[in-house]
């Protein structure tokens, strides 16, 4: 199951060019699963009815985002602080679709306060029908290490599907966590960065308690060929190029064996680069040389 990028429930935004593109569905195969996010319970409910309306087969509601921009309009995590609004947003929310509703949350809002216990039990009131909990607090942001004891806390106090997430960038350490928390799934968000073959191996992992081989340098230069091909098309070449730079450097850390000064000049060398096709060629060209003598995946 993959998870849309974060939607804002204000209706005003609906139509800017970025939420557009991220309601934009065609194309996509499976169950879509759209987020929305926001403060006011009315506004929520009617967002998740459009976005039903859109094609959405399930409406998951952020309450995990650390951001700033997020959390100063008391959106995302910050919401966490007020359990009453967050009951009346979970009970809008699941009473004005007729589709699985879902929340992402954090353990809390600081390590003093870690209410998602309680969170978790207003959810499952609610009618919430899968939970997924990052493994820190919102004061936290992404900075020291998930803990996982909240989220075995957690499943034990609740009958619905519990998901892990927050620090798993292996099959091995998936496989830690569920045994960790009991949780029936893991998320993957920034594991995934610069590795998207990281599904495959916790697939194959769990399946077999095999580790299965890295991909090839041909499948990675193909794999990053597409992925490139693909923002430049559904965002516009400019744009598709500026929004490449981030894949890039993410690649460029997983798969090239290369020093962190040479890491630094090219990604300096790649931002410098104004024409798509040429930033691609520039990609292919750093890959095949610098993961040909050695291993390609951690």
């Amino acid at each position: 199951l993959v998870v849309s990028e974060m939607v804002t429930s204000e209706p005003h935004l609906r139509n800017s060019r970025k939420t557009r593109l991220r309601m934009d569905h065609k194309g996509d195969t499976g169950l879509i699963s759209v987020q929305i996010a926001g403060t006011d319970p009315l506004k929520m409910a009617d967002a998740a009815k459009f976005n039903v309306a859109q094609g959405a087969h399930i409406i998951d509601i952020n309450m995990g985002c650390p951001a700033k921009k997020v959390c100063n309009v008391a959106a995302g995590s910050a919401l966490m602080k007020d359990e009453k609004k967050v009951a009346n947003i979970l009970h809008a929310v699941v009473n004005a679709v007729d589709v699985p509703v879902t929340l992402k949350m954090r353990t809390g809002w600081d390590q003093h306060n870690k209410n998602a216990p309680t969170i978790a039990r207003i959810a499952e009131d609610s009618g919430i029908q899968m939970l997924s909990m990052h493994g820190r607090t919102r004061a936290d942001a992404y900075n020291g290490e998930a803990e996982y004891d909240t989220i075995a806390q957690v499943k034990q106090l609740i009958n619905i599907p519990l998901v892990a997430n927050g620090d798993i960038t292996s099959a091995k350490k998936a496989q830690h966590v569920l045994q960790l928390t009991g949780a029936d799934a893991v998320m993957i968000g920034r594991g995934a960065q610069g590795q998207p073959w990281i599904f495959r191996e916790i697939n194959h992992f769990l399946k077999t308690q095999e580790v299965l081989a890295p991909p090839s340098q041909q499948e990675i230069i193909q794999i990053i060929t597409n992925h490139l091909t693909q923002l430049y098309d559904f965002y516009g070449e400019q744009r598709g190029l500026q929004i490449a730079r981030k894949h890039i450097n993410w690649y460029s850390q997983k798969c090239a064996n290369i020093s962190n000064e040479q890491q630094r000049d090219f990604r300096k060398h790649i931002n410098r680069i104004k024409d798509a096709q040429q930033q691609l060629k520039e990609v292919i060209l750093f890959l095949t040389i610098t993961t040909i003598n050695g291993a390609i995946a951690a």
